[in-house]
């Protein structure tokens, strides 16, 4: 029997889009008030779909505790209360946007869980952007 579970998440994080190829005036041309060099912050929620078949020994997918203590060591620890641009290594180089996000939390997921599940995360920015990953 093939299922979907899906766990949601939330974490709190600040952040600045800004691209130190182009011109302050590029910047705000293209990130507005997103490019303020005192950032600003969003309450993202994150949405982890896992889909598999039914282990039928224990009748779980995947032990949603387990997946629950993985997005908060993984994902919740690393990025809650940061600010993503000078406090975490992923975005150092990275741009912040939500895209880039779902991305970069994609990968330290995949890596943790057995390639036998499929991944699918949603990560909300705000309560109407979402950004899904793999679409």
């Amino acid at each position: 029997m093939r299922v979907s579970i899906i766990r949601k998440a939330h974490f709190n994080a600040a952040h600045r889009l800004h691209n130190d190829h182009w011109s302050d005036e590029k910047n705000i041309e293209v990130f507005g008030l997103c490019n303020s060099p005192n950032y600003h912050g969003h309450n993202y929620d994150l949405e982890v779909k896992l889909t598999g078949e039914v282990n039928p020994e224990t009748g779980y997918l995947y032990d949603l505790k387990d997946l629950s203590d993985l997005i908060k060591v993984e994902i919740e620890d690393r990025f809650d209360h940061k600010n993503l641009n000078l406090d975490t290594e992923e975005f150092k180089t990275l741009n912040p946007t939500t895209e880039n996000m779902v991305f970069v939390i994609f990968n330290i997921l995949r890596e943790k869980i057995n390639p036998d599940f499929e991944i699918k995360l949603r990560l909300w920015e705000t309560a109407r952007n979402s950004v899904e990953y793999p679409a």
